[in-house]
């Protein structure tokens, strides 16, 4: 009894060494980089090892008041993928809808209107971002828009069908990423579901699995006690206020999320525990396939290797916050940063720190 008491307060010593020293290596970087605010997460299968947050939410007003914590929330950008994949699947497996239902099996009406190359698109493709559709990544591409009418689920389906008239970028089939598929597969799913995405999501992720979460920015609706986006203007690190004009709606199901670390690292840990046999809200077969059942990027994850390990990620970003998130199923952990800004030196930065954390030994 006495050594088993011995190892686990080694243990305790070691993780904590350890995360200290995590926390200074965080924040040296956060500042040296020009990152106003900074969370990160190590995540194991039964817990969370470490969880820590620095910074101010505004870069230009460090004071008490705009201290970070660890509840602050941070913009997902392209990580909502996973999110509204995952309500994909719970609909799969609900058997409201298949992997391989066809776009224009559910929208028949809409194909005389479409471009007739885009007839056989499913959502899987459409996830997986194989469906051919233009990118709709650049604000430039916003901009020659027509004005859709109406609240934002009707502005959604104006734009599904405007985009839908679209030359196709390639082939079904061929990889080509697109913010504008999430669009289309959202709408597949409200059909199906008879509920807005908006709705699935706060019955999914609100309600089912409690999590916090907000539909765009942290700071919308003039929540000045949330962390601010910051982006580079006139060369220098500027926050953006809550009236920015700046607005991803209609692209909001693969882009426009926000959450907690604590929250975030949650989620994650779903994913984590799936790839390890774990059959949890999604059954473990189900995780296999949304990560690593295309090659290189499945539904709403991206696949690779690290020398001989696979591994899933992805990173989100709409211009003004940055997330990433890792998961190796091999170690069984799997790795959160958020930030408020993502200027180049501060994605190297995460980079740099994803590298750091997954070298970073702590028991569970």
């Amino acid at each position: 009894m006495k050594k088993w008491w011995l190892l686990v307060m080694a243990g305790y010593v070691m993780n904590t060494t350890h995360a200290q020293i995590l926390t200074k290596v965080a924040d040296s970087i956060r500042i040296k980089n020009g990152i106003p605010e900074m969370s990160y997460a190590i995540i194991g299968p039964t817990g969370i090892l470490e969880l820590h947050t620095g910074g101010h939410h505004r870069i230009d007003d460090p004071n008490t008041r705009t201290q970070s914590d660890i509840r602050d929330y941070f913009h997902l950008g392209s990580n909502t993928k996973a999110i509204t994949s995952f309500i994909a699947a719970i609909l799969v497996e609900e058997k409201k809808i298949n992997w391989d239902t066809r776009f224009f099996d559910i929208f028949p009406t809409w194909l005389s209107m479409s471009n007739q190359a885009y007839e056989d698109i499913t959502l899987q493709n459409l996830l997986s971002h194989q469906a051919g559709i233009p990118a709709y990544t650049d604000g430039a591409e916003f901009a020659i828009l027509p004005a859709f009418e109406g609240e934002k689920e009707q502005q959604r389906k104006e734009f599904a069908q405007h985009i839908l008239r679209s030359t196709p970028l390639g082939p079904i089939g061929s990889y080509h990423y697109s913010n504008a598929d999430y669009t289309l597969a959202a709408s597949m799913l409200e059909k199906v579901s008879g509920q807005s995405w908006e709705a699935l999501v706060k019955d999914i992720i609100g309600d089912q699995l409690g999590m916090q979460f907000k539909f765009g920015w942290p700071n919308s609706n003039h929540d000045t006690t949330q962390p601010y986006g910051h982006w580079i203007e006139d060369n220098r690190i500027k926050a953006l206020t809550p009236d920015n004009p700046y607005k991803i709606s209609f692209i909001q199901p693969g882009s426009d999320l926000s959450m907690p670390v604590t929250d975030y690292a949650k989620f994650i840990q779903l994913h984590l525990n799936g790839l390890l046999g774990q059959d949890n809200e999604l059954k473990s077969s189900t995780y296999k396939f949304m990560h690593f059942g295309i090659k290189d990027y499945s539904m709403g994850w991206s696949n690779g290797l690290i020398g001989e390990k696979s591994v899933s990620f992805h990173t989100g970003s709409a211009g003004t916050f940055f997330t990433y998130a890792m998961i190796d199923s091999t170690e069984k952990r799997a790795y959160v940063i958020m930030m408020n800004c993502a200027h180049p030196l501060a994605k190297q930065a995460a980079t740099a720190f994803m590298n750091i954390m997954m070298k970073t030994k702590l028991t569970d």
